[in-house]
């Protein structure tokens, strides 16, 4: 019975041994300047010290000038000056000189202010992207977490593999639980849950994008049908109001310039009442382009009986003439018998 105890257990510890080395190693990686670029605090305080950088280049620059203009000027001078003058003047410029180095030093050495300001800067949010990698880690069971802008070389890296975004996502969650109220921590909090799921299961990433795609297709879809609508609408009513126009103008006897509408266009939703009020609008233009083509058609027709009568007349003058003729032409020739 004891024998068969230890089996088991020797058992268990061969299996247990032989998973843990058969199991992959879990690594991960981050970029910690593409976080730092991603934090709002850090990038705003960046902003600070690069003023305050240039506002140091500036006072460089100045003094630098400085020392130019009186070296220029002992140059120029120089003949007209006693040694001990110029021995002053060359003093003075080596005095402005050092001082200039000594300042430049202080301001953008190795260990001068620029230097020690950004790394105050860069510090906590370090501290903070540690603390970050050490829950993702152990949540997440990583056995390997590494930084890709630090000096280690890392000659390739899958993009499935880098937490950059995951550790930027838990530092601006920090951030916004400090401002938050109950309910609004609760919503949050669920936004988080989804945003984990997402990050452990890429396909759902995807689904999640198609299903966003699609409902901005949708929204786009109506947005496009409501927007013809409205246009439709408008120029219903420019109609509208150009036959209102051109019956008032009518009873008026005045003359309406026409628009350039189209007579075809109707509102998709219009009811029959305003069906038929807009067909009760359209006659009295139909039967008034109607009565203008039958005058037209009367004055042509009067026309041309008038040029037929005026050609008949001719004719007959024409044919007296030509008996007249005749007739003096028969007299002379009986006087000649």
């Amino acid at each position: 019975m004891r024998k068969e105890f230890l089996f088991i257990i020797l058992s268990a510890i061969v299996s247990i041994t032989i998973n843990a080395q058969t199991r992959g190693n879990k690594v991960g990686y981050i970029d910690m300047e593409y976080i730092l670029q991603n934090v709002p605090n850090y990038i705003e305080a960046k902003a600070q010290l690069e003023q305050k950088a240039q506002k140091w280049k500036q006072e460089i620059e100045i003094k630098k000038l400085e020392i130019n203009k009186l070296t220029e000027a002992l140059k120029a001078e120089r003949p007209l000056l006693t040694a001990e003058l110029i021995e002053e003047r060359e003093t003075e410029i080596k005095f402005l000189e050092t001082e200039k180095l000594d300042y430049q030093q202080k301001r953008f050495g190795s260990n001068g202010d620029l230097i020690i300001q950004k790394a105050g800067l860069v510090k906590p949010i370090q501290d903070q992207v540690f603390t970050a990698v050490q829950d993702i880690a152990e949540t997440k069971k990583y056995d390997f977490i590494f930084d890709k802008s630090s000096h280690l070389t890392i000659l390739f890296a899958a993009k499935r593999f880098d937490i950059s975004d995951q550790v930027i996502r838990i530092l601006n969650r920090t951030e916004k639980r400090e401002q938050l109220t109950k309910k609004q921590l609760k919503e949050e909090q669920a936004k988080e849950e989804k945003e984990d799921a997402i990050d452990e299961n890429p396909e759902l990433a995807t689904r999640e994008k198609a299903i966003l795609d699609k409902q901005a297709t949708r929204e786009k879809l109506v947005a496009d049908k409501k927007a013809a609508q409205e246009e439709a609408k408008k120029k219903y009513e420019e109609k509208r109001k150009q036959l209102l126009a051109e019956r008032e103008a009518k009873k008026n006897g005045t003359v309406v310039a026409p628009q350039n509408t189209e007579t075809k266009t109707v509102l998709p939703t219009v009811n029959k009442e305003t069906a038929k009020t807009t067909t009760e609008e359209v006659k009295p233009s139909a039967q008034e382009e109607r009565k203008k083509a039958l005058e037209e058609k009367r004055k042509k027709i009067l026309e041309e009986r008038e040029a037929n009568k005026k050609a008949l007349e001719e004719k007959r003058l024409k044919e007296i003439e030509e008996k007249e003729a005749l007739k003096k032409a028969d007299e002379v020739k009986n006087k000649k018998t």
